[in-house]
């Protein structure tokens, strides 16, 4: 049987790498390079993610695959450090010393934030899929709490549709990060950087026989009698990873209308750390972004032989101007940089980066099969109430394993 596989993100060549050798496959992918959001940048003798990336301790199905292409050796375990930045000032909040300091909350306001990072692993999501965030916090924690803390995060990170997102989001959210020790969250990490697990699938799809097409976009999809045509090329099965909206547009079907927003990450090469140490400093003040995340407060600057920190900024619909300038500026100034400082930056965009995890989302997640196309990405109900490469990674299986049931049934 013939697959056709429409994305080369994460899901994609881990749906294509499970189905090649027992059948034909052959995967399209727009850009000129794998990965989607976990694609990486060759800067002179290293690799750095276009967005930053690390994994979790309950990554069940990403460590199985990691053993699979013989890269567990490499995953290593790492303290990620945190920060507030507010009113001109990186308050460092890793320590239980540091977070008694902080000034922005009274010390009821943080036990109640340590109980509620405490209870998030054993809330539903289910039962707080119609419920905004911003209610649940403020019911739950008060005003001073949502305001001082909750609210400038989801500014951040959602912007006008911030108001919409479910307590289920914000509440996994917590969850996944509340494995902490006294030297910060522990985070996986691949030495070498997460690179190579892109390309060990792309060498093990291609050692089974799979097709990988760079650089093909998919213009046209068809179905013709009981077989698809895509660009033209006949295939008898259709695998999407791609946002369902632009699936619709291209076979004609009617498809949930799963909200997006797109990502705008710009990656810096400088001289020193100019986050105390600090590995993810969330902003409080309106910017051009919403957390810095110094990429070498986390794994070892030697390793690249100068400091990398990532910009991460939000949007929906078109990039605001001059925002990769915006960012530089801003950056240099409020945290003391000079612009000569800067060895290089990249700035990477996309407009399909993730859902946005409105109230009653969950209704939304679609069927693994739709008008015969089989479903699986960023949109699966394996990648709710958060995405993540977990996530991805299984939604990639689980999409296997129906291919598998369907031809055999």
């Amino acid at each position: 049987m013939k697959i056709g596989i429409l994305g080369g993100g994460l899901t994609g060549l881990v749906a294509a790498r499970s189905l090649a050798g027992e059948h034909e496959v052959i995967l399209f992918e727009q850009m000129p390079y794998l990965g989607g959001c976990l694609s990486s940048y060759h800067i002179d003798d290293y690799w750095i993610e276009r967005y930053y990336h690390h994994c979790f301790s309950g990554d069940t199905q990403l460590f199985a695959l990691l053993r699979d292409l013989d890269l567990d050796s490499r995953l290593e375990w790492r303290s990620g450090s945190t920060g507030y930045f507010s009113g001109d000032t990186l308050y460092p909040l890793t320590t239980p010393m540091q977070i008694l300091r902080w000034p922005e909350l009274t010390l009821i306001d943080k036990a109640k934030l340590a109980l509620l990072t405490r209870r998030a692993g054993k809330l539903d999501p289910l039962v707080l899929d119609e419920i905004p965030a911003e209610t649940f916090i403020l019911d739950n924690l008060g005003n001073r709490i949502y305001t001082s803390f909750f609210e400038p995060l989801l500014r951040s990170k959602f912007g006008k549709n911030r108001s919409k997102v479910s307590a289920a989001w914000l509440v996994s959210r917590i969850a996944i990060r509340s494995n902490r020790g006294l030297a910060g969250e522990r985070l996986g990490y691949l030495d070498g950087g997460f690179h190579h697990l892109i390309d060990h699938l792309e060498k093990s799809i291609e050692s089974r026989g799979g097709t990988i097409n760079l650089q093909t976009p998919v213009t046209s999809l068809a179905k013709n009698s009981d077989r698809w045509q895509v660009n033209g090329e006949n295939v008898d099965v259709i695998v999407s990873t791609i946002p369902l909206q632009e699936l619709g547009a291209l076979s004609g079907f009617a498809m949930p209308e799963i909200p997006y927003q797109g990502a705008a990450c710009m990656t810096l090469g400088i001289d020193r750390d100019v986050c105390k140490g600090v590995y993810w400093t969330n902003m409080k003040d309106d910017g051009p972004y919403g957390a810095v995340v110094a990429h070498t407060n986390f794994v070892p600057r030697e390793r690249y032989g100068e400091h990398i920190v990532y910009l991460a900024s939000y949007f929906c619909g078109t990039v605001p101007a001059r925002l990769d300038q915006k960012m530089k500026e801003d950056f240099c100034s409020r945290f003391g940089l000079a612009e000569k400082e800067i060895h290089w930056s990249r700035m990477a965009v996309d407009p399909w980066a993730g859902p946005i995890y409105t109230t009653g989302y969950r209704s939304l997640i679609p069927a693994c099969e739709k008008h015969g196309i089989y479903l699986a990405g960023m949109f699966s109900e394996e990648n709710y109430p958060e995405r993540s490469m977990e996530g991805s990674v299984r939604a990639g299986n689980r999409i296997a394993c129906c291919i598998r049931e369907k031809i055999h049934s």
